[in-house]
């Protein structure tokens, strides 16, 4: 076969063209089915780790049942991206690590296609939404995915709630909003609420007298 400049593109064709090269198939159950574009990407790229990892890859799936869970596992996790997110985080990993990627290593990736959206980290988007002070909307945020991620969240969870219940809600609502921004969807921080006016302070007898001679002078009176 002749290569391309681009050894992984070359791969992933020879996976979509050749269906025996694939991993065992990450199917869905009848509970919970998944759209098979996904289900075939996820095929793809541990089909890719499988090329490119070849002895860690046997190492960590050392029998079918347990690659079987790892990409069910997989695919719950990054049904949040495009089938053309997940091979181009895939691409990420294998061009910048000599290790099998974990699955926190893919979200990155995942994640780091839209970093040319200005979009901060799961973990960095986090830790500002958490820490944010109020009025909210009033804030410098990173990104308005940010906010807007704090806001399905709730605030008062991300302020009173422990990690391991506010983060993976957070992280979800993070997810399914970069990737609405990735595929060209603009999103926006709510306006900070209006400034209540305080009613102006009555001025003393001094005050009056003084402003009263300042307006003779003006006056040449």
């Amino acid at each position: 076969m002749a290569h391309s400049k681009d050894p992984i593109q070359d791969a992933v064709h020879d996976i979509v063209t050749s269906q025996k090269n694939l991993a065992t198939a990450a199917g869905p159950t009848d509970a919970q089915p998944f759209d098979q574009a996904l289900v075939d990407t996820i095929n793809q790229v541990f089909a890719l780790f499988r090329i490119n990892y070849h002895n860690q890859f046997y190492s960590a799936f050392a029998d079918t049942q347990l690659l079987n869970q790892a990409k069910r596992l997989w695919l719950e996790s990054l049904k949040l991206f495009t089938p053309e997110q997940i091979l181009d985080g895939a691409k990420i990993v294998i061009e910048n690590s000599d290790y099998l990627p974990t699955l926190h290593k893919m979200l990155s990736a995942c994640l780091s296609c839209g970093a040319n959206f200005g979009l901060p980290d799961v973990r960095d988007a986090y830790a500002q939404a958490s820490n944010a002070p109020s009025p909210k909307a009033a804030q410098q945020w990173s990104h308005p995915a940010v906010y807007q991620a704090g806001k399905k969240t709730g605030w008062h969870n991300l302020a009173s709630q422990p990690e391991g219940v506010s983060w993976p809600i957070f992280q979800r609502h993070y997810l399914a909003l970069c990737r609405d921004v990735v595929a060209g969807k603009e999103l926006t921080v709510d306006a900070p609420p209006a400034l209540e006016q305080q009613p102006e302070k009555p001025l003393t007898r001094e005050e009056r007298q003084h402003r009263l001679r300042a307006l003779r002078q003006d006056l040449d009176l």
